[in-house]
């Protein structure tokens, strides 16, 4: 008698044992594995073999294979056989996860919903399951933009962590929406949201490492809030804390004891993608506070190790970081007058988009745009134009929407013909009156526009109020590229209004802040008109020395142009519908004319 009830579970271990043998293998024998799996049915199994062995075939098939039908029918077997089985919350709850994602990789979002909101609704017994499933409905109503859902799931999630006892997981519920509040710019909600958030991590008392994550994601919530509102000066300090807890972070060792709630068993982040996270902010702050040497270092450190990590993790946040890393260092080529090398990391954009749809819809937008900023770097202004308004197009994100508007303005004054498309354009980032976003820095962009438009017009007084205005902004928060941008401009005018002495102090410190950036348009522009003061001024040693230094950045500037509009890749600036072309053409040389910053 004894033997006939050990008979099953030596059969069904020997053949578990086979599975797994051949799904570790390397390279992995999944047909082997899933025919062992397979035979388990052939013994007329209990219930509870039968849903386990189904789940295991589910998710073997569903990882490994691409036959999503089979995995399906296996995994919804699992569900509904597990719920007739009691004590069975692993495999139940499993089955509707797995299951879940599966519908939603079939665009099918419409059956992983009441799916996953049956298991949340009888898992409430137990708390690692309940917990994870809110985060994985919460998630789902995220990628579907109905961050309304998710932030309500997410305060389900934290009361309940709350009610089991677990702090540490109610911390992550919890920033986890301000997140997606920060997303919906409800900002009304996520001060008091993130001051409670502070209080909890400060007071938990727990795992160190999980401690310092809850810290990292709370600081780094904190630095991008304030990198959304242009204020480059004030995050300091907290950018500063989110670099010395990364650093700690680094020091501690991964504990393997488990914590004693098991509504604990959650991480936001593994470390290392933390570290690279850490990174990519620093280079968001230096980018908008104008320190391009240091925007450089740090992307190099962080691609680096992204290279590292990509060789072992296909995890999708990886390539959501490298894209974003490169957006900022393009940005930062465009600048220092490296065009070639910002047009071959656009094409590189364009090949990590096209490996993800997800990617590349949540990042069309802003590769139209840079797109749109290499066009005016080399003078293709109808290009510009395209690249902006298909830009426009994508965007719903308000803060895009401004910046793209703001350079679409600076298309048209450069035009000079397209006076009603500029004002109507205008009328929408009025800094003095209902400017469409709370970012420090761009409404100091917009009363830049205004500044050059007015220069343009000669209208010199209307000009330095609205300078004027700039500068005091980006001096308050340290916003180098527009101070220097602001005084070369004003300097230009009093140039042009004969008051040489204070062009010249204008000129000075905007070429000293534009060789510390290093931004080669401003350098330029500086240049020539410290030629052209000095001459004025009778200075003909310094008029000598500032017209070398102006034929110098020429020189490279033209180089550069040349190298850029031979590139292949120069098509892009063609591309405006569709998904990004997978192969581009060779051209014969360059087609568009060298201009300098004005």
């Amino acid at each position: 008698m004894a033997s006939n009830v050990e008979a099953p579970e030596r059969w069904y271990l020997a053949l578990l044992g086979f599975a797994e043998h051949f799904r570790t293998s390397s390279p992995p024998k999944i047909r082997l594995c899933v025919h062992c799996l397979q035979a388990v049915f052939q013994f007329k199994p209990p219930q509870r073999i039968e849903a386990r062995t189904h789940l295991q075939l589910g998710s073997v098939l569903y990882h490994h294979t691409k036959n999503s039908e089979l995995a399906r029918s296996h995994l919804e077997k699992a569900w509904f056989i597990s719920q007739q089985v009691p004590q069975f919350e692993d495999v139940k709850f499993e089955a509707a996860s797995i299951l879940s994602e599966l519908f939603c990789q079939q665009n099918l979002v419409d059956s992983a919903k009441p799916l996953l909101r049956k298991a949340i609704q009888i898992s409430q017994q137990t708390p690692y399951w309940h917990c994870r499933l809110l985060f994985q409905l919460a998630q789902l109503h995220t990628l579907e933009k109905d961050l309304v859902s998710a932030c309500d799931l997410l305060g389900v999630g934290a009361e309940y962590a709350r009610v089991v006892g677990s702090e540490y997981t109610r911390a992550l519920f919890l920033l986890s929406k301000g997140m997606l509040l920060l997303m919906e710019r409800k900002l009304g909600e996520v001060h008091p949201l993130l001051t409670l958030c502070g209080t909890i991590v400060e007071n938990w008392q727990g795992n160190p490492i999980q401690k310092e994550s809850l810290r990292v994601f709370f600081l780094v919530l904190q630095v991008t809030h304030y990198l959304d509102a242009g204020q480059v000066k004030s995050v300091k300090p907290c950018l500063k804390q989110l670099q010395q807890c990364i650093q700690t972070i680094s020091t501690l060792h991964d504990d393997e004891i488990l914590p004693s709630n098991p509504a604990d068993l959650f991480h936001w982040l593994p470390k290392e993608h933390m570290c690279v996270l850490v990174y990519l902010v620093t280079v968001m702050h230096s980018m908008q506070a104008g320190y391009l040497e240091k925007a450089q270092k740090y992307t190099d450190k962080a691609l680096m190790q992204l290279e590292k990590l990509k060789m072992l993790d296909c995890s999708p946040i990886l390539s959501t970081f490298q894209v974003i890393l490169l957006e900022h260092i393009i940005m930062c080529r465009l600048i220092t007058g490296h065009k070639a090398t910002a047009l071959q990391e656009i094409s590189q954009v364009c090949q990590l988009c096209q490996q993800s749809p997800r990617l590349f819809t949540n990042h069309a937008a802003q590769l139209h745009t840079l797109l749109g900023l290499y066009c005016i770097s080399v003078n293709c202004m109808d290009n510009a134009e395209a690249q902006f308004t298909t830009a426009l197009r994508l965007t719903t994100h308000q803060e895009l929407w401004t910046y793209i508007v703001t350079n679409l303005a600076s298309v048209y004054i450069r035009e000079g013909n397209r006076h009603q498309e500029l004002y109507s354009l205008l009328e929408r980032i009025n800094p003095d009156h209902n400017f469409p976003v709370s970012s420090h820095c761009l409404r100091a962009a917009a009363f830049y526009i205004r500044g050059l438009l007015s220069f343009f017009q000669g209208r010199y007084n209307e000009a330095k109020r609205f300078l004027r205005e700039t500068l005091k902004m980006s001096n308050a928060e340290d916003l180098n590229r527009l101070t220097a941008c602001s005084l070369v401009l004003l300097g230009h005018i009093f140039y042009v209004l004969g008051n040489h002495r204070e062009s010249n102090n204008m000129v000075v410190p905007a070429m000293q802040l534009a060789s510390k950036i290093p931004d080669m348009s401003v350098q330029l522009w500086s240049s020539a008109l410290l030629k052209d003061l000095n001459e004025a001024l009778g200075n003909t040693m310094d008029a000598h020395e500032a017209a070398q230094m102006h034929q110098n950045f020429s020189q490279q500037l033209l180089q550069d142009h040349i190298a850029a509009c031979s590139l292949p890749e120069h098509n892009l600036i063609n591309w405006t519908d569709g998904p990004p072309p997978v192969q581009i053409q060779a051209q014969n040389g360059p087609t568009t004319s060298l201009a300098s910053l004005l």
